[in-house]
């Protein structure tokens, strides 16, 4: 399985915690399900930190069952109406930046 996380750097807009959540979940998960090919969509809310690492606010985990789902979703017409949610939905409750990284998901159960 291929995830593709989106780590959004940055901070929520001081009283603006729960109203981001909120939006998340309501504007902006529905267009990331939209993709094609999802197998999942896990989003992670910021609860604390190491003290000196970077601030992420929200960290977004799609899975899809290989490269190939990914490279579709990605050029997708769903990708550009979850960009202009984003673009929408963000500048009211986030500063900061948002970076991709693809990873190939193993997963170990206990012993």
């Amino acid at each position: 399985m291929i995830t593709r996380y989106a780590l959004f750097e940055g901070s929520i807009h001081r009283g603006q915690d729960a109203a981001f959540r909120k939006a998340v979940i309501e504007e902006l998960v529905p267009t990331w399900r939209a993709f094609p090919g999802v197998i999942a969509v896990r989003v992670s809310f910021a609860e604390e930190r190491d003290e000196g690492a970077p601030e992420l606010a929200l960290i977004l985990a799609v899975d899809y069952p290989d490269r190939a789902a990914v490279d579709r979703a990605l050029a997708s017409d769903a990708r550009k109406a979850s960009r202009a949610a984003t673009e929408r939905t963000l500048p009211r409750f986030f500063s900061g930046r948002i970076h991709h990284h693809v990873a190939e998901l193993l997963t170990f159960l206990p012993a």
